[in-house]
């Protein structure tokens, strides 16, 4: 199936399509610099100060950005990071997507099938929004499972078994499959490593690398996943089966960079870079089709409608059987599921 369609030109003029859709290579670098100046900097805080109020306070700020640099990968993906299709792809995958054990063109694959198919049997995605809504005692069950790192060793397991390939395969091809799958992820993640021992700081790689990626950014990927396409009001309207939420400083600070919460204006115009949803946003937002956008105050709300099922209807058995029919079809090797888009 497929969801209804609104042509581009029914939301915005020409001349605002072609402003939006301009693609400034130097924006897309400076947002992964800026990713990658908080990460240093809060690896320096913890290294400067280490106490436990500035390692947790690093925890979130690297989680939000290695959230941050899948969110660029995203964008690369879309061909949006970067004028020209080569520079575009190098950024995206070295600096981006490798660094968080995901890869760009993998994921591309995959993704677009999302955006053909939005909310509908045949989406890919549909398994993250499918249970919905939940209990919120389900919900504590989900965040303790990300915050403890249990979520991320099952994604990370898979992705590793999916790299290992078939144990009947030639050594040759298994090593050359291991090197597409996972190799350059290892390449760069081993730099860095070198890069922070090298710097007399070989602790912070495990600390406040792997550990951020394993656990808070685990937290805000679920997050993301809620507030973008769960217990929407109609899964075949593109004006409300996908959703934007609003976000204060700490929010995009801590859960949403890179104006990721304008996901409703990224779906009705997949071409523009992140950086050009604000406006969208404000253009439809004086439109005629303003009043039917789902649009939430914050991510409190959209977590409020999200956990808002009775504990008395909390019956697991449903839960499995719904996220068993929204994964048929649906493929989604290691890097897709890191990615989590």
């Amino acid at each position: 199936m497929t969801a209804l369609r609104i042509r581009a030109r029914d939301l915005l003029t020409d001349r605002e399509l072609i402003e939006v859709r301009t693609r400034t290579t130097w924006k897309g670098i400076a947002m992964i610099v800026h990713a990658w100046a908080l990460i240093l900097s809060a690896m320096a805080l913890v290294a400067i100060w280490p106490n436990p109020l500035t390692f947790i306070l690093a925890i979130a700020i690297i989680g939000s950005r290695q959230l941050g640099l899948a969110i660029l990968m995203h964008d690369g993906a879309h061909g949006a990071l970067a004028s020209g299709d080569r520079l575009n792809m190098f950024l995206s995958q070295w600096f981006c997507a490798y660094p968080v054990f995901a890869e760009t063109r993998a994921y591309r694959r995959y993704h677009l099938q999302h955006h053909a198919h939005t909310q509908q049997d045949d989406d890919p995605d549909l398994i993250l929004s499918a249970p919905f809504p939940i209990t919120r005692p389900s919900y504590r069950r989900k965040f303790w499972r990300d915050i403890t790192g249990q979520t991320a060793y099952q994604q990370r397991k898979a992705q590793l078994l999916n790299a290992l390939g078939d144990s009947s395969w030639p050594l040759a091809k298994r090593a050359a499959h291991f090197w597409d799958k996972l190799g350059p992820q290892l390449v760069v993640n081993g730099l860095l490593f070198a890069g922070l021992a090298m710097a007399g700081v070989w602790w912070a790689y495990p600390l406040l690398w792997l550990l951020p990626l394993a656990t808070w950014m685990m937290v805000i990927t679920r997050i993301r996943n809620i507030a973008e396409h769960a217990v929407v009001p109609d899964s075949n309207d593109p004006l409300r089966n996908t959703r934007t939420t609003r976000a204060g400083f700490l929010e995009r600070l801590f859960i949403a960079p890179y104006y990721v919460n304008y996901h409703l204006e990224h779906h009705l115009l997949f071409y523009v870079p992140c950086y050009n949803l604000p406006r969208v946003h404000r253009i439809l937002s004086r439109g005629p089709h303003a009043g039917r956008m789902e649009v939430q105050p914050n991510y409190v709300a959209v977590l409020k409608l999200a956990t808002a099922k009775s504990a008395d209807l909390d019956r697991p058995g449903e839960i499995v059987s719904n996220v068993r029919r929204a994964r048929d079809g649906a493929a989604v090797d290691g890097n897709q599921a890191a990615a989590g888009f």
